[in-house]
């Protein structure tokens, strides 16, 4: 039975071939957006690589202050102060990691002057997040403790200064602002949240050490559980850490709240203005792309239905003639859905096809800097089974309408 549907839909398919192709057209052009949107979601909120231990570490990105009675608020990073006397005490946790937000600086080369992104970071920065290394070493926390100036530059970063192999930047040195560093080290590039840079130096290698009495200013913390079941337990106890918080002037600014949040936590505070709230608002902001996607995929889905329609408007003679052979509504329903769902797997595959291509585009012209996304499993079954909902959505009301045809109707061409 099951042969014959697929060799009905085919011949169904070969016989309209310029109809089939607008079908597939739309269906591709829709799952091309939705995977490739998917994929970057993925990226940004589930990363591996640099990041593979996203799942069990939380960041401490921003502090909200009131003043009294609430007339007034700020919302900043942390500074070192905060990190160092509140968080890095804390029990139960595996390391609490400190590392400047990055910002631009100015690398001074014979006359050349290159603009690039520079971080200051602990050693414990280095063990949360995983960077391949390509040559040379990552700073020690011998290396902090010293105030050594030395730098570790990423690949793209190493081959501007340093053409050649990444270990032609080794033992050189670079003027920044200046401050003149060695480079130990060169890593792969990353665009993630917590690792995107193009230069990292010891936090020691500040000017000043002015930052070491500022409980705000341009550092985050990475807090990284020994389990991904403890992060509960750490957020409660970062928010209670947060409410014993004394600021340098009190007075001012008596309440201050900040919160251990995981990427899309973090995303989703920013996004909703919930700064203040223990709760980030993550569940409706995956609510809103649920049923943003969900629009988005019922609009061609409501316009394929009424070319199904047509189509199908074409086929009634046929169906006359199988329902007077005794075939039933049900059968013929079924018929025709596979038909359409056929259809859409074909274009998920081929919108697979698409979409690989796209990323690799995006990823090559350099539109997001250091992207690196793929097409895993996980993407390549989200979909197919995008392309199946999306047959059954076009396709089950035009072959229910048809299916219940009158027989003599349908033989006359009447609807």
């Amino acid at each position: 039975m099951f042969r014959n549907y697929l060799l009905t839909a085919w011949k169904v398919f070969m016989r309209r071939k310029l109809f089939t192709a607008i079908n597939l057209l739309c269906i591709v052009l829709t799952l091309v957006v939705l995977m490739v949107f998917a994929s970057l979601l993925e990226t940004a909120f589930r990363p591996s690589g640099v990041e593979g231990k996203s799942d069990r570490f939380l960041q401490v990105y921003m502090v909200h202050m009131e003043s009294p009675n609430g007339a007034g608020r700020m919302n900043t990073p942390p500074g070192f102060k905060l990190i160092d006397k509140y968080l890095k005490p804390m029990p139960g946790v595996e390391r609490v990691a400190a590392v400047t937000l990055p910002t631009s600086v100015s690398v001074y080369q014979d006359r050349n002057v290159s603009e690039l992104k520079m971080r200051r970071a602990d050693a414990d920065y280095w063990k949360v997040l995983d960077f391949r290394l390509l040559a040379g070493r990552l700073p020690t926390a011998q290396d902090d403790a010293a105030g050594r100036m030395i730098a570790v530059l990423n690949a793209t970063s190493a081959r501007r200064l340093f053409p050649g192999a990444p270990k032609a930047a080794l033992g050189q040195r670079i003027d920044v602002g200046g401050q003149v560093f060695e480079v130990v080290g060169v890593v792969e590039d990353a665009m993630h949240l917590n690792a995107y840079a193009d230069i990292w130096a010891p936090i020691s290698t500040f000017p000043t050490s002015d930052y070491r009495n500022q409980l705000t200013g341009m550092f985050s913390a990475l807090v990284l559980a020994e389990r991904a079941a403890d992060l509960p337990r750490i957020r409660e106890q970062v928010a209670r850490i947060a409410r014993g918080v004394v600021h340098d002037d009190p007075k001012q600014w008596p309440k201050i709240r900040f919160w251990a949040d995981s990427k899309l936590d973090l995303f989703s505070r920013i996004l909703t203005f919930n700064e203040d709230q223990p709760d980030s608002g993550a569940g409706k902001v995956l609510a809103g792309i649920a049923v943003a996607m969900l629009v988005f995929m019922l609009l061609p889905a409501l316009n394929l239905v009424n070319l199904n329609t047509g189509r199908i408007m074409e086929r009634r003679s046929e169906i006359g003639v199988r329902k007077a052979f005794g075939a039933t509504s049900s059968q013929l329903a079924v018929q025709l859905v596979i038909e359409n769902v056929l259809l859409c797997l074909a274009g998920g595959l081929i919108a697979l096809a698409a979409t690989a291509g796209v990323l690799a585009w995006l990823e090559s012209a350099d539109l997001i800097p250091y992207l690196q996304v793929d097409l895993n499993l996980a993407v390549f079954g989200w979909g197919m089974l995008i392309a199946t909902v999306f047959g059954l959505l076009s396709g089950v009301l035009p072959a229910w309408k048809m299916s219940r045809l009158d027989p003599v109707h349908a033989l006359k061409g009447a609807i």
